[in-house]
């Protein structure tokens, strides 16, 4: 049986396709059935420079029932959003989503993220499995490291 953890890694790998761009984070998305079968897939810049991980996964479900769906995001869903009217939060709650599993929440350097407090609010199951976290601060290195002046 696939764990919460293999799924994980998976959105961690789907991260690692998103161009490197210093002013927004590599994420990646896998949307999993209650059955265990992959919905669908979403990195950060995949279909536009300015679309979410978890925005392009759900943009290819339009109309799916997805209340039994679980959402695996490398880094947590995103409550402010300078480029979009609605955030990855947002879009999760309208997709009817009922559980979200992240492995590092958004660390405050673009936008003050509340995102597993909103879920969690609405009645949204959270698991945070920051024991992966390293993988996500690794792959993000280009935003979260502070270039060093020659």
């Amino acid at each position: 049986m696939v764990s919460d953890v293999d799924w994980m890694h998976a959105a961690i790998t789907v991260s690692r396709t998103a161009p490197l761009v210093p002013t927004r984070y590599a994420v990646g998305a896998v949307v999993v059935d209650h059955d265990g079968s992959v919905l669908a897939t979403g990195y950060t810049g995949e279909t536009d420079p300015a679309h979410h991980a978890e925005e392009v996964a759900l943009a290819k479900l339009p109309g799916v029932d997805l209340s039994r769906a679980t959402i695996y995001t490398s880094l947590e869903p995103c409550t402010t959003r300078r480029s979009r009217p609605a955030s990855c939060t947002s879009l999760v709650l309208d997709a009817g989503i009922r559980r979200v599993v992240l492995a590092l929440r958004e660390p405050l350097l673009f936008a003050d993220c509340d995102g597993v407090e909103t879920l969690r609010r609405h009645g949204v199951e959270v698991v945070e499995l920051s024991g992966l976290a390293r993988h996500v601060r690794d792959i993000n290195a280009h935003v979260l490291t502070p270039a060093v002046a020659p």
